[in-house]
């Protein structure tokens, strides 16, 4: 395992007090279904709200009217690198996201898609951490979560996904340039939609043979995530 890995997982192994996470191949079946048809996650936040003020850039898509009506203009900004209508909705200098009231979102019932699917044990599935020091509670609270392991197959598939999380940030040299994310959110997500890789006995492979497996998962993932959206929008 490579020094920047190793170091994650040092700062992960930290103990804190245990919020249940549920089953993890459960969580994790429904997670990747979400992650296809783009609906809201299930979270047991409780009254724990730290991913609205920790410095988040929220993303909202051009089709998201209803919410774009309820923000400020002059909240909102391009989305760097994404086609023209795709929008950025800042945070304040204190990280506070500025749909924030008294210390509850004051849109809820219209907040972006990027709220109503964010997940933050997506992090503690792929044992990294949100972020750096804006994002310290969040990280906090992912050390906090504590799936349940019901059967062998279920250690296997969080093994998988933690050994797609490392391999992806240890041999980034592998991959074709720009192909593999260092945000730590789509770090996470990548490892949940490959994790089939790691998942089982496998003959002997290269590490490019590796790479090369983890992207043709990922294209399939999104092959199937794309159909799905074709298919609902007839």
């Amino acid at each position: 395992m490579r020094k920047d890995s190793q170091k994650n997982s040092a700062k992960f192994a930290i103990e804190h007090r245990d919020i249940p996470a549920g089953c993890f191949t459960s969580w994790l079946r429904r997670t990747r279904s979400l992650m296809i048809k783009e609906n809201g996650s299930v979270v047991n936040c409780g009254s724990c709200n730290v991913c609205c003020t920790s410095s988040y850039f929220i993303h909202i898509r051009p089709e998201e009217t209803r919410t774009l009506s309820k923000i400020n203009k002059n909240l909102l900004f391009p989305a760097p690198g994404l086609p023209k209508g795709n929008l950025l909705m800042g945070h304040f200098q204190n990280g506070k996201c500025p749909m924030m009231v008294n210390n509850r979102c004051s849109i809820y019932a219209y907040r972006p898609l990027t709220c109503r699917i964010y997940d933050c044990r997506i992090f503690a599935a792929a044992r990294i951490l949100a972020g750096d020091e804006n994002q310290a509670q969040i990280n906090q609270r992912i050390k906090n979560w504590k799936f349940s392991y019901p059967t062998p197959s279920d250690r296997a598939a969080h093994s998988a996904v933690q050994a797609a999380a490392a391999f992806i940030m240890d041999h980034a040299d592998c991959f074709p340039n720009e192909s593999v994310p260092t945000n730590p959110s789509q770090l996470a997500i990548l490892a949940l939609k490959v994790y089939t890789v790691f998942l089982g006995d496998s003959p002997a492979r290269s590490n490019p043979e590796i790479a090369k497996a983890i992207m043709e998962a990922n294209e399939r993932f999104e092959s199937r995530r794309i159909t799905y959206g074709a298919q609902s929008e007839h």
